[in-house]
Formats: C-alpha cells, sequence, structure tokens
C-alpha cells in the first residue's frame, strides 16, 4: 500500500496519511517511544523538565534512550521540578555519573542549572517560547530558547547538546518536544499543557527514518535533513493540514518503524 502511495494524487495522499497517523497517534505505541517518561507525571512543571531532558537525549537505541530516561527520572527523585529548583551542589554531583552517548554527567548538571534559571528568571519553559515567538516563527524562538538557556555558566562541548535552526539544523529533538507539550492530548499520546502556543506553528521532528518516508510519498526533494529540508516538508504538510500539520509525524514515524518493509 505505502509503495503505491508514491503515485496517489494530493488528495489521495492525504486521505492516506490521515488514516496513517490516526492509527499510530495511540497509546498501544507509547510502550516502545521515548514520550512514555514523561506520561510518568501528571504536574505540568514535572512533564515539561522530564520531557525535556528525555527528548535532549533522544537519539540512537530507542531502547537506550528509555533505559537512560528512567535513570534521569530516578536522579531527580521522581520530583522533577522541585530538583530543579531546590538542588544542591551536592545534588548535581549525584548526576556526574550519568552518560548517553556523548551526554554526561556534567551536561546534565549545567542543563538543571540552566533549566533553573529559565524558571527563576523567566517564568519556565514555556513562558520563554511564548515570549519569543516572531512573527509565528517558532524555529526562531527556539534560536531565542537556546541563547536564554545558556545564559548560565557552561562549557562550550554542552551548547551541542541543543540545536538551533538559525545554523541550519532541522533540530529534530525539541521540535518533537515542542510537538510533545503543544499538540492536544485528544488521543492520549501528546500532552497539549502549553496552551500559549499553536499546534499550527509546530514542525515536524525530521530524521532520517521520517526524511525516508518523506521523500517516498513525494513530501521531500531535498537529500539533507536540514532546516531547509524542514521548511520543504513543512509547506506541504500544512497543505493537508494548516491547523495540526505535525499529526502527520505520527505517519511518517509509524511507517518507518512499523512499516518498514513497504518503505
Amino acid at each position: 500500500m505505502a509503495k503505491s502511495s508514491l503515485k496517489l494524487k494530493k488528495s489521495e495522499l492525504k486521505e492516506f496519511l490521515d488514516e496513517k497517523a490516526a492509527y499510530y497517534e495511540n497509546p498501544k505505541f507509547i510502550g516502545t517511544d521515548p514520550i512514555q517518561i514523561p506520561h510518568q507525571f501528571s504536574k505540568k512543571e514535572d512533564i515539561e523538565i522530564i520531557g525535556f531532558l528525555v527528548a535532549t537525549i533522544a537519539w540512537g537505541n530507542r531502547k537506550s534512550i528509555i533505559t537512560n530516561s528512567n535513570k534521569l527520572v530516578e536522579l531527580l527523585e521522581n520530583n522533577p521540578y522541585d530538583f530543579v529548583i531546590n538542588h544542591s551542589a551536592e545534588d548535581l554531583n549525584t548526576l556526574q555519573h550519568f552518560v548517553h552517548r556523548t551526554f554526561n554527567g556534567e551536561d546534565l548538571a549545567t542543563f538543571i542549572v540552566a533549566l533553573k534559571h529559565i524558571y527563576s528568571k523567566y517564568n519556565g519553559l514555556e513562558a520563554v517560547f511564548h515570549k519569543n515567538l516572531e512573527q509565528g516563527d517558532l524555529q526562531l524562538a527556539i534560536h531565542h530558547f537556546k541563547k536564554r538557556f545558556f545564559e548560565v555558566e557552561h562549557l562550550p562541548r554542552t551548547r551541542k547538546h541543543m540545536s538551533d535552526p538559525l545554523k541550519k539544523s532541522a533540530a529534530k529533538r525539541i521540535n518533537m518536544f515542542l510537538r510533545w507539550m503543544v499538540r492536544p492530548a485528544d488521543a492520549g499520546v501528546d500532552f497539549g499543557i502549553w496552551k500559549s502556543l499553536s499546534p499550527a506553528l509546530l514542525s515536524c521532528p525530521l530524521d532520517v527514518h521520517s526524511g525516508r518516508v518523506a521523500r517516498q510519498l513525494g513530501l521531500l526533494k531535498r537529500k539533507q535533513n536540514d532546516a531547509t529540508a524542514l521548511a520543504e516538508l513543512d509547506k506541504n504538510l500544512r497543505r493537508f493540514d494548516p491547523k495540526d500539520p505535525v499529526k502527520y509525524d505520527f505517519a511518517l514515524f509509524g511507517l518507518s518503524a512499523f512499516e518498514k518493509e513497504l518503505f
């Protein structure tokens, strides 16, 4: 079915993607996805803090991502917001043994300090993105958020763990985090806890997997998975649903992860 969809007309492709998006936006798939970690919490600040940290390390083997994300929960004493706001220097020392690929304990400690800075000075993650939303451009808001985030003392190497769309990055992980926070919780997958931002502003988390499917479906021509490719994909997905274009992330990811023999 997927291969034949390459020849579908625009209306038929939309119908195909709508069907796949609805199918894969389902809680039954949460057990295979890092989004399961923030689903352990109910408080807004806990969800967004652990969600942000989980998204930050969401690259590589998915099983390893989930394992290390659960370690993050333990290190933050199952109370992410309280740990961020009230941590001591000694508490930060307990993080030093954490490692996920190139993201190490020192990076994690810096992120905790930076998150406290964001909540103490700027009234939280959502407020920073909303305040820096210029001309409805959420990618530009990511750029400004990174500047605010790294106002704290940090090693240069730690900056690489947050992408910047203005440096031509598709910023897959932070766009995924924004999807989690902004899209409605109607289907029981995303959280919809950031009411000040519209789902219409979101961009698809573009990586090698979603990019491959998008190209085979004729939604993306550019070969590199960069900011230019993201803009191209955004444009095409918004033609199908301008109010909620990133629902199609479920279709692209699901087709890649669970119907890979067709792609």
